[in-house]
């Protein structure tokens, strides 16, 4: 019966690349490096540009905010309904 189960070795540690072991500060150097480096990538946005996502943003938000409040109220009016007289809408 054959199985597919994953081979062993899969899991195991990369082999070494011949390379000594780096001290904590050549890491930390390599580190920074790549850092600088990958910010170095970054594009900062236009002003129309900025703009538009803000615009984008806060009209997201207003669209939450007008489903969580009638959530609220729904579940405020159904809870008034089973625990109240019901006629508590806001």
């Amino acid at each position: 019966m054959a199985t597919n189960l994953p081979d062993p070795d899969a899991y195991k540690a990369p082999a070494s690349d011949g390379r000594e072991p780096r001290g904590a500060l050549a890491r930390l150097g390599l580190f920074i490096r790549q850092v600088i480096d990958e910010l170095r990538k970054v594009v900062t946005p236009t002003r129309s540009e900025l703009v538009n996502y803000t615009l984008v943003v806060l009209v997201f938000v207003l669209i939450m905010m007008g489903i969580i409040t009638l959530f609220d109220l729904f579940f405020g009016w159904g809870i008034s309904w089973i625990f109240g007289d019901g006629s508590a809408l806001f």
